[in-house]
């Protein structure tokens, strides 16, 4: 009979079971390569793909979800041999174990598959994918060349491309073949001729899109090893933004398109124009500012110089003269003013305190014979001769008597 587990034994439920063995096989498998024969596959209106991956033997559900789904380059079919990339993983409301696909190649690229893998690793083992030997691209490129088919599309492409954006720059063809098994010695033929052009910037290599096969010149070793060499600038236009061949890798600068390594090659006209526009500006400001700035320092140079001029000098002397004179004279004036106001300040007075002055208001003046005043103390004596002063008289008379004045009534 067996025991019943103790509490210190830990009992799983199938949820958490599941959800155990989900985390070991996704941390223990990583991304793999599978091999094997498609069965029960279904297209649902969701644009996942469902199938089964089986040998003689056994079988495992795969599941490609959508955007993996429209990037592939076949349209697998039940019983196609294929080749599968993807994540080892659990489905935990079932129990069931899958692989999560993110590829899936034909059975026939395998070997495609792993000789672009091993030659990849090759090349970057000796450095000939090292950014340290890229090469930059000319900002103002003059003459481009272009290596490619001359009946392709990504001729005319890049061509349009090149009229549009920069037309100031030239372009010379070097054709090559770029699918099949002469191609890779074709297009090695023709980027050392461009390369060996004096007048040419940079290359552009360019093929429109295509299956692994119809690229696969452009994984060729020699291939590569051509490009990297190279004197000039290379940039890599091949197939569609999803292809990578390993000319891309070293290549100089690569483009997802033929059309997009036309526009990495060249400055934008229009845009180009409107920075100059914007430049020109600020130039005009900073001239003007700089003239506006000259032209005060001019000014005040002028301003100074005619202060320092002789014939400014000797106009503020001449000014300066005048004033002093103006200013003597006045000051001379005032000085003689002064004793004359002072003397008839003075006569004034002395006419003011002058006994004549009383004549002006009907008084009299009484003298003695001898011209002395008389009053109540020196009275003259009866019978002298007096003489009596008016305002302008002189009356002579004699004196009949002498005596007091009664006073006057009030």
């Amino acid at each position: 009979m067996i025991d019943q587990p103790g509490p210190e034994t830990h009992i799983y439920t199938p949820s958490e079971l599941n959800q155990e063995a989900k985390r070991h096989i996704e941390a223990g498998f990583g991304r793999i390569w599978i091999q094997g024969e498609i069965s029960n596959l279904a297209c649902p209106a969701s644009g996942h793909l469902y199938f089964s991956l089986k040998d003689g033997r056994a079988q495992i559900r795969c599941a490609l979800f959508k955007p993996q789904a429209t990037r592939l380059t076949i349209q697998p079919s039940n019983g196609d041999e294929v080749l599968v990339r993807g994540q080892l993983s659990l489905y935990a409301p079932r129990g069931d174990y899958q692989l999560i696909a993110s590829d899936v190649l034909g059975a026939g690229l395998g070997a495609l598959h792993a000789a672009f893998e091993a030659l990849k690793a090759k090349l970057s083992a000796e450095g000939l994918f090292d950014l340290a030997l890229k090469k930059p691209l000319p900002k103002w490129p003059k003459r481009i060349a272009i290596v490619t088919s001359g009946s392709g599309a990504a001729l005319r492409d890049i061509k349009q491309t090149l009229a549009r954006r920069w037309p100031i720059a030239t372009t010379e063809l070097y054709p090559s073949l770029v699918q099949g098994d002469q191609a890779p010695a074709s297009l090695i033929k023709a980027l050392l001729r461009a390369d060996e052009a004096p007048d040419n910037d940079l290359i552009i290599l360019a093929r429109g899109g295509g299956s692994i096969e119809d690229l696969w010149a452009f994984n060729d070793e020699s291939l590569a090893r051509t490009v990297a060499a190279l004197r000039l600038p290379v940039i890599s236009g091949v197939g569609h933004e999803t292809d990578t061949t390993i000319v891309d890798f070293v290549a100089d600068h690569r483009a997802a398109t033929p059309t997009a390594a036309a526009v990495l090659a060249t400055p934008d006209e229009v845009e180009l124009e409107k920075m100059l526009k914007g430049l020109a500006e600020v130039m005009e400001r900073s001239m003007l500012r700089l003239l506006n700035q000259h032209g005060q320092s001019i000014d005040l140079m002028e301003q100074r110089l005619l202060r320092l001029h002789p014939v400014t000098t000797l106009e503020k002397s001449k000014e300066r003269l005048e004033e002093l004179t103006r200013r003597l004279k006045l000051a001379t004036q005032h000085r003689l003013n002064q004793p004359t106001e002072r003397l008839s300040s003075l006569a004034r007075t002395l006419n003011s305190l002058s006994p004549l002055s009383v004549l002006d208001r009907g008084y009299a003046i009484v003298q003695d014979a001898n011209g002395d005043g008389l009053d109540a103390k020196n009275p003259p004596p009866k019978g002298s001769k007096i003489k009596i002063l008016l305002e302008e008289i002189e009356v002579i008379s004699s004196v009949e008597s002498v005596q007091a004045r009664a006073p006057e009534n009030t």
